[in-house]
């Protein structure tokens, strides 16, 4: 078993700074268990079997290490190099290679059977070019009759959102954030305060800006099939079955021809 961290190609800047440290006490609702099952759910439904897994997005890598507690050799990819740092840490002596890249300039030794982007990655790609180009490496990547499997927020989801406050809390740190959507734009903002008590009991206070862009599920599947998937199905938020009108969460599965 082997775990390593190598560098990308590309050094894009990226939203995720301050809040690293924070990030897995602030998601900690987050049941990552659940989404392995449903990332597995599919795995089970290709026709071949899947050893290697690229997680797009990994983040600090609390999936990537699930995954390959069950037996899978996963290559995380993410934009920021702290919350790579923090993924090392916690999938040390597992079967887990760690690289730095920009999804939309993805690159890899080898192919893979499978590419995941889980907890609406791609909506962070806010340029509609850069995703199809995404989709495009990822097709390159993929072994025949590879499973490309995302999740994405509607813009449903984003117009739910608008205007909204919200308070993630744990002891000793409280993270208060507001949505903003601009629908001419398609974007929708986040203005993030971190507030983290100290040990001498004053509080420090920083804060991040995040956007995300409201792709529609025709588009995204005009994109996939532009990149030459094939087989590109919609579900609901982690189920087998296809999307109710109005879902705030779509996940899409697609397939390179064999």
């Amino acid at each position: 078993m082997r775990n390593s961290f190598a560098a990308g190609l590309e050094e894009v800047g990226n939203p995720y700074t301050v809040m690293v440290q924070s990030y897995d006490r602030l998601t900690v609702d987050v049941n990552y268990e659940k989404w392995a099952d449903y990332v597995e759910r599919h795995f089970r439904r290709l026709k071949q079997p899947v050893h290697s897994v690229v997680e797009l997005g990994c983040g600090t890598g609390s999936l990537t290490k699930l995954l390959a507690e069950r037996g899978y050799s996963v290559t995380g990819v993410d934009l920021s190099v702290d919350m790579l740092t923090v993924a090392e840490q916690k999938c040390r002596g597992l079967d887990v290679t760690l690289l730095h890249q920009d999804m939309s300039l993805l690159t890899l030794p080898g192919q893979a059977d499978t590419v995941i982007c889980c907890l609406d990655s791609m909506n962070y790609i806010t340029r509609p070019s850069d995703l199809r180009r995404t989709f495009q490496r990822v097709y390159k990547v993929l072994v025949p009759g590879g499973l490309l499997l995302f999740d994405v927020k509607t813009p449903a989801a984003f117009e739910k959102a608008d205007g909204q406050t919200y308070l993630d809390e744990d002891e000793g740190l409280y993270c208060v954030w507001r949505a903003d959507y601009y629908p001419r734009r398609r974007v929708c903002a986040y203005g993030l305060d971190l507030f983290i008590e100290q040990e001498n009991g004053s509080w420090s206070r920083c804060g991040e800006y995040h956007e995300e862009y409201a792709y529609t599920t025709d588009e995204l599947e005009r994109f996939l099939a532009e990149a030459q998937f094939r087989y590109i199905k919609q579900y609901g938020d982690k189920v087998m079955t296809t999307p109710k009108e109005g879902a705030e969460r779509v996940f899409f599965a697609a397939r390179k021809e064999q």
